[in-house]
């Protein structure tokens, strides 16, 4: 094996690493907020709840539509900080 094949990298090995897990935790946790956001508002009269600090009116459809895009940056994110090569230099 060459030096470049040999490590097969890791979530917590070089500092973009690090990066894209945290951008891939609170991305998933953005995603899971409008998703409660948005269902919570699924009991209410006039079906919409706005999001804490932001208030974006939100119903359950957007509130799903967020948790998906959440969820994909997460994805993104976490193939990132699995896959990408330590530098080019080395």
């Amino acid at each position: 094996m060459t030096s470049s094949t040999a490590s097969t990298g890791g979530l917590f090995d070089t500092p973009f690493s690090i990066g894209a897990t945290v951008l891939a935790a609170v991305a998933a946790l953005l995603g899971i907020l409008f998703a409660w956001t948005g269902y919570s508002a699924a009991g209410t009269e006039e079906a919409t709840a706005a999001l804490p600090l932001l208030g974006f009116q939100l119903n359950i459809l957007t509130g799903f539509v967020g948790l998906l895009f959440g969820f994909l940056i997460a994805l993104v994110a976490l193939v990132a900080a699995l896959y990408m090569e330590p530098g080019f230099g080395e």
